[in-house]
């Protein structure tokens, strides 16, 4: 018998739909990747020799739960400088990536029946971790009119003696927006704990993000090197605490995940490090890329009401063409060979939406673009 808590959770649609693409690339097929929100950089050389000469000189061995000091230190300087903050490398939890840091965070703070308070749309996996804790889910609408900033009026009005946290994503997974200066010190004045996964933050082609610890003390952050570093598959991330979790949390490390790979961890540091010009190379690309497929996608005639301006995705409107977005995408797939995310897998206010991914090369989103042209002419 598998547990309700395993038995309820939805499919990721997204990994669906590249499940479905890679059978048909099988067939010969020769289908064009724009739904999976990964960078298709390789790793800067710097980071890839500095793990190889870690593993060299023998960092093969477990590390301090928490991470090793070096890494913290250079992640609270990172931070320190970027955003004018003083973190002390002690209210740092280095993890294997930012969704396990993500459990351990919900982990510690989630009691059965305890309240979070998301966006909708959201990234779908936020709702999942919730529900296997067994918390409830607060949802919050979040509007393309309104360049899909949080309406905190909303917020407060769903607050109750069991909230928990506000979980917020800025630079936004979906919606490629980032929350305003003015948004973030209206939700970091409501007093409630604010969780922010800042994973998309550096990708920013125009104005700046803000990170939600330069208005509050009362915030737990989640980040790592996976898109900004083009590092998915490495592992690595970290949490940023009030001192409070961070006990609670290393005791969850210890038993689940013990500790993060010590060359892992010794490449981070040359990422902080070393790998900014790489960094500043590859963000004028996606920006390249960014300002290309947002061009392509007016010319067909679909109405984009704000430009994205932070990670790698475009999300937007095709209800005059479909309400079931997951049946369009699978269409499209099918179709013309396109892979594209469903709105649905963020929500059902993120219904009537497409995500494209402007994680690919120039050629690859021309020819994709084109065959989406194609597809929406015939309907």
């Amino acid at each position: 018998m598998i547990p309700e808590r395993v038995s309820i959770m939805q499919p990721f649609y997204v990994m669906e739909i590249l499940e479905k693409a890679i059978e048909l690339e099988k067939e010969g097929r020769k289908i064009i990747h724009l739904e999976v929100g990964e960078p298709d950089f390789d790793t800067p050389q710097c980071i890839k020799n500095s793990a190889k000469e870690a593993i060299d000189v023998g960092k093969t061995s477990y590390t301090h739960s928490l991470g090793t000091y070096e890494l913290r230190n250079e992640i609270a300087k990172f931070y320190n400088n970027r955003y004018e903050l003083s973190i002390s490398p002690e209210n740092i939890l280095v993890t294997n990536g930012t969704s396990p840091g993500l459990f351990i965070v919900l982990s510690t703070i989630i009691s059965p029946g305890d309240e979070i308070i998301l966006t909708n749309p959201c990234y779908p996996c936020y709702v999942n971790m919730i529900k296997f804790l067994q918390g409830k889910i607060k949802f919050i609408n979040i509007y393309e009119e309104n360049n899909f900033q949080i309406d905190v009026s909303k917020i407060k009005k769903v607050i109750t003696k069991r909230t928990k946290a506000i979980l917020i994503n800025s630079p936004c997974n979906p919606t490629g927006t980032i929350l305003s200066y003015e948004n973030l010190k209206e939700l970091a004045e409501i007093g409630v704990l604010i969780i922010s996964d800042e994973i998309y933050h550096g990708l920013v082609f125009e104005g700046k993000e803000h990170s939600i610890l330069e208005f509050t003390d009362n915030a737990i952050v989640l980040n790592g090197f996976s898109k900004l570093f083009a590092m998915t598959g490495w592992r690595l991330g970290y949490i940023i605490t009030p001192k409070k979790f961070l006990r609670p949390m290393q005791i969850i490390q210890q038993n689940f995940f013990i500790s993060t790979n010590s060359f892992v961890q010794h490449a981070g540091i040359t990422a902080l490090k070393e790998a900014q010009q790489d960094v500043k190379r590859m963000i004028e690309i996606y920006d390249k890329r960014r300002k290309f497929m947002l061009k392509r996608l007016k010319d067909i005639g679909f109405s984009i009401k704000h430009n994205p301006i932070g990670a790698f995705y475009i999300f937007f409107n095709v209800k005059k063409y479909s309400n079931n977005s997951l049946e369009l995408a699978l269409n499209i797939l099918e179709e013309v060979g396109v892979g594209v995310t469903p709105g649905i897998d963020f929500g059902s206010n993120g219904e009537g939406y497409l995500r494209l991914c402007y994680a690919n090369s120039l050629e690859n989103i021309e020819e994709g673009i084109s065959r989406l042209e194609s597809f929406f002419n015939k309907r």
